[in-house]
């Protein structure tokens, strides 16, 4: 009988799994090493944990595949084509430039390169009247002109004005699935259909860059899991934080590139709500990277202002997520001018740090933690994986000679430099927005964040940490949370003055029964839920502000109101407003959900005034001396418990390092919340 929803999230470093029993209710976690070369071999290992794979009812699963594929420029060979005359926009970019005063800085380059860049002499107006029609000829000499080249991988498609009449679109693509039916065609419509040519058509070149590689991932993951009778219903996050299906993956696989992460947010939001905190930053801290997020109000912060390198914008929906080179596997180095750096270069899973024992030489993070006495080289992975502390302190002992310090001296500058990169991003998220740190508290977790969490509070001046259950595989506790979820947007432009009541609620109900019938079509036809919103700004302006309503259509009567929420809002984030001033719609949003059943934390035993209990003592690293340093186990501690720094909570997948101005104490619900003392 199928009664289990397993989450699995797949790291640069580990493959993290969570299985929740919707009979039981319980939830299962554990962890194996990732397999870079092949990444579907450590997700299936993993699976092997259920002693009858049959019981698996649904697989959700978030990845790096598409991400990684992006930022390595490993990619498909990509065939763009667009209207004459506008086959250089990927390439003219936006006028403006990184860094203003730098005559050497270069563009980056697109995803796709000149010469596979097609032009089709057909053009609509910008009221999506057709001014020159399709000539069929055309598209077939160009079709054949890419089978002749025999590297071309897949095939994006963008037009002027598509975003108002899709049809030329459609119509170019139904020719290149007739003349070339064995490659892949996004369409820009399909992906994003909103205005701004540059940003539209870097969207759906990323998404046929990363086609092939996440359709091959897909395809051999199904292949996979029907060789091993295991389940067809597989969720594949989306960026979003939602869930859709292989099919919907392997049709828009833009969707998922920033999969992975969003999980860490998804379940933080729950906590959020559980613990009755409104405003939390998430610091996600795995093997190779740093994730940042916030929760405002309860709620998670979407973008789609994303791009992959400075000036290469993808702008499908996504939650605001931060990502940084700063990990526990985050290799420690001396630079040209014999300073010493740490990260964003990873040791991965492969060799991974020098403790691990696999061959790798190069000191990290990790070996440092272990050096200063902050892991347990018996206990890694709930033991199932040795350190190797002499091979950790040798390499740190070589590194430490370049600038004259001592091991343990090095080992807490390398520490100390990971910290302030994680505090960076943090400020990133933070004050750069806007938000004061002291009205937050921050939620640590990934196999490295709760080693380090109490020292950033500590820096980043954030009064409050909560160390999560399962903070190694938060992300893919996350996962069992998450709804199934579209977002979508068109672009239709009006001003307040010029309203059309009539029209703006015909593109609303488009967009509501498009995203219906698109999860209906997935499966998900129960608790549906619709937010809609519309982006706007005022006339002249060059951003928007995404303002959110609760009607079930707009009227004479309520649209006073949504104007009024504008200058509002607009005099909340930028200080001002201009009552009267004619206000420019730009971008409706509608967003549809399905609420499935979820994981829910469960109350865990009182102390009832019990005393926790130290498991053992060790020397510790903190600051300038060690320290002796009582070592629990967080299997053993109960709601109630209070413990004062300095202290070292253990659990299979991760270490709480409590400093010794810190104490901690653990909820209902075995969640970990350090504090100052002075604070308490």
């Amino acid at each position: 009988m199928s009664k289990y929803i397993c989450g699995i999230d797949m790291g640069g470093t580990f493959t993290d799994f969570v299985s929740f029993n919707t009979e039981t209710q319980e939830v299962e976690v554990w962890k194996n090493l990732s397999t870079p070369k092949q990444p579907i071999n450590g997700l299936l290992t993993g699976l092997n944990n259920f002693d009858d794979l049959t019981s698996v009812g649904q697989i959700r699963h978030g990845t790096t595949i598409a991400t990684n594929a992006i930022l390595e420029r490993k990619g498909g060979n990509v065939a763009f084509i667009t209207t004459k005359g506008f086959k250089d926009v990927p390439f003219i970019q936006r006028g403006n430039r990184k860094k203003h005063y730098d005559i050497s800085w270069i563009k980056p380059e697109p995803l796709v390169k000149r010469r596979n860049c097609f032009e089709i002499t057909e053009r609509l107006t910008h009221k999506g009247e057709v001014l020159q029609e399709i000539n069929e000829e055309e598209v077939k000499q160009i079709a054949e002109e890419i089978r002749n080249r025999g590297d071309i991988d897949s095939i994006a498609i963008n037009t002027l004005y598509s975003y108002v009449n899709p049809s030329h679109e459609q119509q170019i693509k139904s020719l290149f699935k007739k003349y070339l039916p064995e490659i892949p065609v996004s369409i820009s419509y399909e992906v994003l259909p909103k205005w701004k040519e540059y940003e539209r058509g870097s969207t759906v070149i990323a998404d046929a860059y990363i086609k092939p590689i996440v359709s091959n991932y897909v395809k051999t993951l199904e292949e996979n899991f029907e060789n091993m009778n295991i389940t067809k219903n597989v969720g594949i996050m989306k960026s979003n934080g939602g869930i859709m299906t292989i099919d919907a993956t392997d049709q828009a696989p833009i969707n998922t590139a920033v999969s992975g992460p969003t999980g860490g947010v998804v379940a933080g939001k729950s906590i959020a709500n559980l613990c009755g905190i409104d405003n939390l930053v998430t610091l996600d801290m795995g093997g190779t990277s740093t994730d940042v997020a916030v929760i405002v109000n309860g709620e998670e912060q979407f973008t789609t202002n994303f791009e992959i390198e400075w000036g290469i914008p993808i702008q499908v929906p996504m939650i605001d997520i931060r990502t940084i080179g700063a990990g526990g596997g985050s290799i420690a180095s001396i630079d040209k001018g014999g300073m010493l750096n740490v990260g964003p270069e990873s040791a991965g899973a492969h060799p991974g740090p020098v403790c691990y024992g696999n061959g790798g030489e190069k000191p990290t993070v990790t070996d440092a933690n272990l050096v200063l006495g902050r892991l347990n080289p018996q206990n890694f992975l709930g033991g199932k994986m040795k350190l190797d502390y002499d091979s950790a302190y040798k390499a740190i002992e070589k590194l430490g000679e370049q600038i004259g310090m001592s091991v343990e001296e090095t080992a807490l500058a390398i520490v100390k430099i990971a910290n302030n990169n994680m505090v960076g991003a943090l400020r990133m998220v933070l004050i750069e927005q806007g938000y004061d740190p002291r009205d937050f508290t921050m939620l640590s977790f990934g196999g490295a964040g709760p080693v380090h969490a109490s020292d950033i509070i500590d820096i980043a001046g954030i009064p409050n940490c909560i160390v999560p259950v399962y903070p190694g595989q938060f992300s893919a506790f996350g996962f069992v949370q998450c709804d199934a979820r579209v977002d979508l947007q068109r672009t239709v432009q009006m001003t307040s003055k010029f309203f059309d009541i009539d029209r703006a609620n015909r593109v609303f109900q488009e967009l509501k029964e498009t995203g219906m019938n698109d999860l209906i079509s997935q499966g998900y036809r129960e608790n549906l839920e619709v937010i809609t919103s519309i982006e706007m700004r005022y006339l002249g302006q060059n951003y928007e502000l995404d303002i959110p309503f609760t009607y079930a259509q707009i009227n004479e009567d309520n649209v006073q109101h949504i104007w009024n929420t504008f200058h509002d809002m607009h005099n909340d984030r930028f200080g001002f407003k201009i009552d009267g001033e004619v206000m420019e719609i730009v971008n409706y949003k509608v967003t549809v959900i399905s609420k499935p059943e979820k994981a829910k934390l469960k109350n865990i035993e009182l102390a009832n005034g019990g005393i926790a209990v130290p498991k053992d003592e060790r020397l510790v690293r903190f600051d300038d001396e060690f320290l002796a340093t009582a070592i629990y186990d967080r299997d053993t501690l109960l709601a109630g418990h209070r413990i004062a720094g300095p202290a070292i909570i253990e659990e299979s997948a991760s270490s709480t390092v409590i400093r010794p101005n810190h104490i901690v104490i653990v909820d209902d619900f075995g969640n970990l919340h350090i504090k100052t003392k002075e604070g308490c």
